[in-house]
């Protein structure tokens, strides 16, 4: 990235006004960040969905103006984009994304041919998950494929590890795009990945002694996170959280419940929850929320990453019977 562009404050917040940003809206941090009174010019971050707009702002601190292309209770997978926000896309000072979670952003970006973009699974490891663990390898190899274009699941923020790795590199981005203000950005980053460092030892901690492994989820949202703390994910569907399940799948659901002695079904906050009900109810189980955190809203287990991060742990360890 050898692009750098300080937006003056009033002209994003104008921007913003104007519809610069996919669908116009935007959330309440961003609508604060992009109309500081202040005065003076900050570096324009437009990021993808929720996760990326969390670091921006942690990381960026004063001297950024965040915006984000979904807006609060959409969907990532669903986000739809105009003709006019896709050509405007490099009025951004740095844009964040993360390839796989939003086709329509993976377009965008595409076709923007833009040199300050940061792809958030380039600075990390990624991995392939599927709905389950070897339960149906034809089924885990198929929900592979609906993941990013190479197959590897996106869903990479869920692991604080992986996530302090990607918050690394968004740091370091934005220290090269606006060097005058790179001491402060260093100091944000580390600030934050001593958090997730944090949430790290609280999830080792918290599910390091369980009765059970194994929990159930609506979709293949949390590979990453199980392998890193020992679990075992079993999905209703892959990494689309809008598909159905095959008869065959909810067999599998059932019979897995059973054997390994799964308490709850878990349910997300940005999709339906009938699937998840109706399997919990024909199976005699709970339900609870586990929350991928595509999206922040007033459904939300906390206000921001790490408020829900600490919520997905303790519906983890009730579910899992943590000692």
């Amino acid at each position: 990235m050898n692009v750098r562009r300080l937006i003056p404050t009033a002209a994003m917040a104008g921007a913003v006004t104007l519809g610069l940003v996919s669908l116009s809206a935007c959330s309440a941090s961003d609508a604060a960040d992009g109309g500081d009174k202040k005065g003076g010019e900050k570096l324009g971050i437009t990021a993808s969905f929720y996760p990326l707009q969390f670091l921006a702002t942690e990381i960026g601190g004063d001297h950024v103006s965040v915006t984000t292309l979904t807006p609060p209770g959409v969907e990532p997978h669903d986000l739809e984009l105009k003709p006019r926000d896709v050509a405007r896309l490099g009025d951004a000072g740095v844009i964040l994304y993360l390839k796989g979670v939003a086709p329509a952003v993976d377009d965008a970006v595409a076709q923007s041919g833009d040199e300050n973009v940061v792809d958030a699974g380039s600075l990390t490891t990624l991995e392939k998950h599927g709905t389950e663990a070897g339960v149906h390898e034809e089924t885990h190899e198929a929900e592979a494929e609906e993941a990013t274009p190479d197959g590897n699941d996106p869903h990479i923020w869920l692991d604080p590890v992986r996530f302090a790795e990607v918050a690394q590199g968004v740091g370091a981005s934005f220290e090269k795009a606006d060097p005058d203000h790179a001491a402060d950005y260093k100091k944000n980053t580390d600030a934050l990945v001593k958090k997730l460092g944090d949430l790290d030892s609280a999830f080792k901690q918290g599910l390091a002694n369980t009765t059970g492994k194994t929990f159930i989820t609506t979709h293949a949202a949390f590979g990453y996170l199980a392998e890193r703390y020992g679990l075992e994910q079993e999905a209703i569907v892959g990494m689309d959280p809008e598909a159905e399940p095959s008869p065959a799948r909810i067999s599998d659901l059932g019979a897995v419940a059973k054997r390994e002695k799964v308490s709850t079904v878990f349910f997300e906050t940005l999709t339906s929850d009938k699937t998840a009900k109706t399997i919990a109810a024909d199976a005699g189980l709970k339900t609870d929320v586990l929350d991928p955190i595509e999206g922040i809203t007033d459904r939300s287990k906390g206000g921001d990453y790490i408020e829900v991060m600490e919520s997905n742990l303790t519906a983890l360890q009730k579910a899992l019977g943590a000692k």
